[in-house]
């Protein structure tokens, strides 16, 4: 199977779920969720209704069953069963309704007919990491159940999903962690389908001509690369090429190669035990002096720092 952009990017960005709960929230009720760091926050609503207000973004967001809704920057939002209602911190709901972590997060009044089951957790990337893909990212992205319905696959591993936290059964849990890593590459394709060329980066990745260059890029980052060559792997002359890469990925052709080199040159250092000149090798350095160079106009550290802090 040939690799594609998004998922070498991903490999490299250490996409990674981790699940907080399923709930049985009942009105009245209203949660507010921290801001969080290098995460993703996920919802999705296996069934019933709820208003969900971000921070930093105008008018509630409206979700009922089978709606999914990522909030890619770890912005501190408020999920409820009405549009203004107060809300708690989620850490004093999980205090108040006794949840030790298994089954599910019950709060509010009687279940009944209101009750709003939602499955929560976060996408997590490793810390430091560098991508145009996560700055492209919006606050929210909010895929209706009606998209769902429309992109089978995502529909199928929300149903999924939601069997397997039911059923509880052995190997749950790994199996749902493993399932929520690709619902957000399923988000992210359905994002780029919504707004086209308006996804930035995100449409140049998964752009069929662009990608193809980008995963060549990616697969033999110690090639000498020029515009032409780039050109040549994406079926583009060299003009178009520079100018839609450009546009779409907001940086030059040969930014971005330097860019996946350093990605790639931190990835190494924290995961081998490569010699500091084979990592140079391999990112398309001549010398070790050159790598460090790079490295250190990129991240501010020199590839020695970056190592010894990670062991």
């Amino acid at each position: 199977m040939l690799h594609d952009a998004l998922s070498q990017i991903l490999d490299v960005l250490r996409l990674r779920s981790s699940v907080y709960f399923h709930t049985h929230f009942n009105p009245p009720w209203g949660v507010r969720v921290p801001a969080y760091g290098n995460v993703a926050r996920f919802h999705m609503a296996m069934r019933g209704d709820c208003w969900l207000r971000v921070e930093g973004t105008d008018g509630a967001i409206h979700m009922s069953t089978g709606d999914l809704l990522v909030i890619p920057h770890g912005a501190s939002h408020i999920l409820s069963d009405t549009k203004d209602r107060e809300a708690i911190e989620v850490q004093d709901v999980i205090s108040q309704s006794g949840y030790a972590g298994a089954g599910a997060l019950t709060f509010g009044g009687d279940e009944g007919d209101h009750t709003c089951k939602l499955f929560c957790g976060h996408f997590e990337f490793d810390d430091d990491t560098l991508h145009p893909i996560l700055s492209a990212l919006p606050n929210y992205i909010h895929v209706p159940n009606t998209q769902t319905m429309n992109a089978y696959w995502l529909e199928s591993i929300m149903r999924f999903v939601s069997s397997e936290i039911m059923g509880d059964q052995a190997g749950s849990n790994a199996i749902v962690l493993r399932l929520t890593e690709i619902i957000f590459i399923q988000v992210i394709r359905a994002f780029v389908d919504n707004i086209g060329d308006a996804a930035g980066c995100l449409a140049g990745i998964t752009n069929p001509q662009l990608g193809k260059c980008l995963s060549k890029i990616h697969i033999e980052p110690q090639k000498p690369w020029t515009v032409e060559a780039m050109a040549t792997e994406a079926g583009m002359s060299r003009s178009i090429f520079a100018e839609r890469f450009t546009s779409l990925m907001g940086m030059t052709p040969l930014g971005y190669v330097t860019q996946w080199r350093m990605q790639l040159a931190r990835r190494l250092l924290i995961d081998t035990e490569h010699r500091l000149i084979e990592i140079a090798e391999k990112t398309g350095y001549a010398s070790e002096a050159a790598f460090n160079r790079a490295f250190k106009r990129h991240f501010d550290s020199t590839p020695g720092e970056v190592r010894r802090s990670t062991t």
